[in-house]
């Protein structure tokens, strides 16, 4: 999430002349209960510089309770943690490669199964334009990328150097092989990245190629529409799940909304939703760094507050279930059906109970549908982007596992543990 996008926020919220709706309160909305939280990460110096993203969930073929969760912490690299919270291992971030350059970012995870006989955790590096890619043995990460990896989308350091670099990541694949799905810092494109073996068990990767969602859009009333942002910095996407069974790329522009690709970035994009900020003119203030909005034109979603941001999905069998979206701006998760359209089902908000916080400003998130331990019915993990008890001065984040049937039950979604096996 961008400090940006908070401000707009914000200001379109208190703005009375600009007409935008309030989103429901959190009285309107379930509210469920996590179990589990992992332990706070510090986003300064005497932390690490950790500050959370993004999770996965990796399933243990031969005892579910030894699955673990593996989530991203920026500067601060990788954490790996056991069903009940706990910290099994940590990977720090690679260096800077120069005095000058930058150093490793880690922004996004996935899980692939199978990659010649090993399971991978795929991150994308977004302090060096490159992806880092984990072999996972017993629940323990093993670096296996290849030395030679290139850049993901820049061609020199210097531009590496300028921060458009692999950002968003989800996993995929198909007949043809293995695949990462990887977006751009500040710019709308998106590419289909192709892992590859390579000597000594190393694994490298090639951009195959690349997609770009719009950057304006033609308003109802014809007008165009640019979401307001810093000068140069295009509506990036971050948010990215690939449904397995029918080769769908959903991605999430920050502030614009979810849409539906096909997930070799082949085809026309679809717009699943869109923000409730969509359409609203913006003014940005140099001095200021935030935008002014003007009045809104009701263009925009009923359901997602910018930023769009984590999406995961819940698999049922015969080809149903749930895509859920982290509306950021309001702390709150959107509900989907997988199949057809994407008919909005729900809302609801991970909050506080038994001495575990309550999820705020969440990045990424996922769900598994199979027992894993304690969690016999499923499980979903959230980025919490704001875990209290707070401390003056200091950003806190970690990540809250929450049981399915506590989210199923309140918004009517089924449970099926049965419907689909990640490792199918």
């Amino acid at each position: 999430m961008r400090p940006l996008s908070r401000l707009l926020l914000a200001a379109l919220t208190c703005s009375l002349a600009g007409g935008l709706a309030v989103p429901a309160s959190g009285l309107a909305v379930p509210s469920v209960a996590p179990k589990v939280e992992t332990p706070a990460l510090y986003d300064d110096e005497a932390g690490g510089d950790a500050n959370g993203d993004d999770p996965a969930i990796w399933v243990n073929p031969s005892d579910d309770d030894e699955s673990v969760v593996i989530a991203t912490a920026k500067k601060a690299g990788l954490f790996v943690y056991d069903l009940g919270g706990r910290q099994l291992q940590h990977i720090p971030a690679p260096a800077a490669p120069g005095p000058d350059d930058e150093a490793g970012r880690f922004n996004n995870v996935d899980v692939t199964y199978d990659f010649g006989r090993r399971d991978l955790a795929v991150v994308s590096d977004r302090g060096q334009d490159k992806l880092r890619i984990y072999a996972i043995s017993d629940g323990r990460l093993i670096d296996v990328t290849d030395p030679a990896a290139p850049f993901v989308f820049n061609a020199t350091q210097q531009q590496v150097n300028d921060a458009e670099t692999a950002y968003g990541l989800a996993t995929w694949k198909d007949s043809t092989g293995t695949y990462a799905l990887v977006s751009r810092r500040h710019k709308t494109s998106v590419g289909l990245v192709k892992l590859l073996s390579k000597p000594g068990g190393k694994i490298g990767y090639q951009l195959v190629r690349t997609l770009d969602l719009p950057t304006s859009f033609t308003l109802p009333n014809g007008r165009t529409w640019t979401p307001c942002l810093e000068p140069g910095v295009q509506p990036q996407v971050e948010g990215m799940v690939v449904d397995q069974e029918k080769d769908v790329l959903y991605a999430a522009q920050e502030d614009v909304g979810i849409w539906r690709i096909r997930a070799d970035l082949t085809g026309t994009p679809t717009l699943v939703d869109k923000v409730r900020e969509y359409g609203v003119p913006g003014t940005y203030d140099p001095a200021t760094d935030e935008c002014t909005p003007g009045a809104d034109p009701g263009y925009g979603g009923r359901h997602l507050t910018a930023d769009a941001e984590g999406l995961t999905i819940y698999y049922r069998e015969d080809g149903k279930g749930y895509l859920l979206a982290s509306s950021q701006g309001d702390s709150t998760f959107a509900a989907y059906r997988r199949e057809g359209t994407n008919a909005y089902l729900g809302q609801f908000r991970v909050g506080d109970h038994n001495g575990v916080d309550g999820v705020e400003h969440s990045d990424g998130s996922t769900v598994l549908n199979v027992p894993l331990g304690d969690f016999d019915e499923g499980l979903f993990v959230a980025h919490d982007g704001e875990n209290t008890p707070a401390e003056p001065g200091r950003e806190i984040t970690n990540f809250k596992f929450t049981p399915w049937e506590d989210i199923a039950e309140p918004l009517d979604l089924d449970v099926d543990t049965d419907g689909w096996d990640p490792r199918d």
